[in-house]
């Protein structure tokens, strides 16, 4: 798989379906939802289901379409 994709957020923390909103993986929270549903997103290589998980700096999302890293 390719290199991490870093999405830049403004504060210190975001949450799991906000940042997949941000980087156009879903297109809308209830999306984000679905996909954490069918089980295809991972966050620091663990399977997460938690739209609410928060996320720092440095954590990668796997996602359908790549990775993705906070920063």
């Amino acid at each position: 798989m390719a290199d991490a994709r870093d999405v830049e957020i403004r504060g210190d923390v975001i949450r799991l379906g906000q940042l997949l909103q941000l980087a156009g993986v879903a297109d809308s929270g209830g999306q984000a939802k679905a996909l954490l549903a069918e089980g295809g997103v991972r966050v620091n290589g663990e399977p997460e289901s938690r739209r609410g998980r928060q996320l720092h700096r440095g954590d990668v999302v796997s996602a359908p379409g790549g990775e993705l890293r906070v920063t």
